[in-house]
Parts: C-alpha cells; sequence; structure tokens
C-alpha cells in the first residue's frame, strides 16, 4: 500500500525560500510519475510541478524559473524547491504519485494516490 506523506511547510515571507518533501512507502516510487499540486482558499486545486519516472519535467507557468520538483529514488523521495515565493504561492501543497505523465500535457493525477498536504503561507 502507497503512504505519501509531505513535510517542509510553512511560514515563510516573501522572497523566501522552501523545499517540500513527499516521502513514498510503497514499493514502485522510482517506477511512478509524480506531482506536486496545491489549492489555495477559494481556488480549483491546480498542478505545480510534474516529473515522470525517468526525469522529465513540467510546470505552471505561474512557477517556472523559481520552482524545481526533483525526485531522488534511493530515497523514494520527491521534493519541491521553492524560491522567491510570493503571497499568491500561499495554498496547500499536495503530492500525488501513480498518475500518468505525458509529453503533451505533462502529469496527470489520474488514479494513483494523494498525500495529505502541507500549509505552505507566504506573508507580505
Amino acid at each position: 500500500q502507497v503512504q505519501l506523506v509531505e513535510s517542509g511547510g510553512g511560514l515563510v515571507q516573501a522572497g523566501g525560500s522552501l523545499r517540500l518533501s513527499c516521502t513514498d512507502s510503497g514499493s514502485t516510487f522510482s517506477i511512478s510519475a509524480m506531482g506536486w499540486f496545491r489549492q489555495a482558499p477559494g481556488k480549483q486545486r491546480e498542478l505545480v510541478a510534474g516529473i515522470s519516472s525517468g526525469g522529465r519535467t513540467n510546470y505552471a507557468d505561474s512557477v517556472k524559473g523559481r520552482f524545481t520538483i526533483s525526485r531522488d529514488n534511493a530515497k523514494s523521495t520527491l521534493y519541491l524547491q521553492m524560491n522567491s515565493l510570493t503571497p499568491e504561492d500561499t495554498a496547500v501543497y499536495s503530492c500525488h504519485a501513480g498518475g500518468r505523465y505525458l509529453s503533451t500535457t505533462g502529469y496527470l493525477a489520474v488514479g494513483g494516490y494523494w498525500g495529505q498536504g502541507t500549509q505552505v503561507t507566504v506573508s507580505s
């Protein structure tokens, strides 16, 4: 059974950085595409970044150049390095595993598993 546990969220000032982690307790991490999503109050959940099992990545336009998604298969851990944070980045961030990564659309959260989410708050 896959269990995703996120960590690294918190309160940071605008311009600051945070690194989120998502550890997968299942046995299929290395062959799974994964993604980070976020949901701000009153807004729909949106894809932040996705990564294929082979390391291809895609990003939302709003975070390109500021956020970096990466994975360490030996540690079964997915990361999201977030730099130059703004108050608009405030949201609950969740990781997803086991979706599909397509060259045309990037990561799609179809099926798979969700983590419980971690709050990121950026103060102005």
